[in-house]
């Protein structure tokens, strides 16, 4: 499996979590990367989860509600769950699970944070320790908008900041992809550029 995939995934996940007012943490990156970043929180069962297997979903959804985090291997299989992460990474105005996910990604290169907010209730991707995508799991979006996420996240494609309206140039060294309701913006140093995700192309 592909880690856009894999990312596709853990954000439906996410958005259920999220519609149960629960929080979660999920860190995606090599499986070889995990080695030393964490400290089980719970006894593990080691069952060779894949998270695209039918009905393992649920299991998934329920595992990652434990305190600490999930890790899924780019690939699918996931780690360890109920994990304490080493990094930490303070993020103003928000609690532990902001400052991992910020602190894990700043510390392994190219890994994906997807973090289930509770307070919010909102999900927020985070990317070498910044957030860069927050998400109302209440948005419907059509399976090309999901795929131009996935890309957006793992591929650092700016197919979708460019369906905004924005440019690099314009939004400066930070953006952030918000997608909310019928729309998306994209935050960054200029301001806020919306656009309806019925019209992105």
């Amino acid at each position: 499996m592909k880690e856009e995939r894999t990312c596709e995934i853990l954000l439906e996940i996410g958005k259920r979590i999220a519609k149960q007012r629960k929080g979660a943490l999920f860190v995606v990156t090599s499986r070889n990367k995990f080695k030393g970043v964490y400290e089980q929180l719970f006894p593990q069962i080691h069952i060779p989860y894949i998270i695209d297997k039918k009905g393992i979903g649920a299991i998934i959804e329920k595992l990652a509600t434990l305190d600490g985090a999930t890790l899924v291997s780019s690939d699918g299989r996931v780690v360890a769950y109920g994990v304490r992460l080493k990094f930490s990474k303070a993020v103003r105005g928000f609690g532990t699970r902001h400052a991992a996910a910020s602190g894990i990604t700043n510390a392994i290169k190219n890994s994906t944070a997807i973090l289930v907010s509770e307070e919010v209730n909102w999900i927020k991707v985070f990317k070498n320790g910044r957030l860069i995508l927050e998400m109302d799991p209440a948005a419907e979006t059509s399976v090309r908008v999901k795929h131009k996420i996935t890309r957006f996240i793992t591929d650092n494609d700016t197919a979708l900041l460019t369906a905004a309206g924005a440019s690099a140039v314009l939004l400066g060294a930070g953006p952030v992809l918000v997608v909310g309701g019928t729309y998306l913006a994209v935050r960054g140093a200029a301001g806020i550029i919306k656009k309806k995700l019925s019209q992105v192309k």
